[in-house]
């Protein structure tokens, strides 16, 4: 099975991790996650990661509590602590922790650096086409390929 290491290096060409300051109004990160077609953000500081804001908190802390986007700050509303991986960890545990936490966004981190961010679709995706190339290498032994 892939490390999330393997996973960032295939992804790395064609993946930018997109983010915002705390300081940010909800309606300014609602915006930055519409143009990249992405379900959440790092919140970071000066590069130091502080927390993630996603579609669901403001749904959750935003919305449903009466809070104006414009007037909401992404600090008032991002989720801390964050849950983070590291590059040596599987698929399988990162697929474990994303489901015993209902988590749908991973920031990768190598002692306190940002590497990149994984969506549960990155795990999925990896996860069929191993599971492809599994029953492919069966059914050629099955062959006598």
């Amino acid at each position: 099975m892939k490390t999330v290491a393997q996973i960032l290096q295939a992804k790395a060409h064609q993946h930018v991790v997109h983010s915002i300051a705390p300081g940010a109004t909800m309606l300014d990160a609602l915006r930055v996650m519409a143009e990249h077609n992405v379900g959440a953000l790092l919140v970071l500081d000066e590069g130091h990661l502080l927390g993630i804001v996603s579609e669901r908190d403001y749904a959750r802390k935003g919305v449903l509590q009466g809070r104006s986007s414009i007037g909401t700050l992404v600090s008032e509303i991002m989720s801390v602590p964050v849950i983070s991986v590291s590059p040596r960890q599987s698929i399988r545990e990162c697929m474990t922790l994303m489901t015993d936490r209902h988590l749908r966004h991973l920031p990768v981190l190598d002692n306190g650096e940002l590497l990149g961010l994984l969506s549960i679709g990155d795990l999925i995706k990896e996860t069929l086409a191993e599971q492809d190339g599994l029953i492919q290498h069966l059914e050629q032994y099955i062959r006598g390929e």
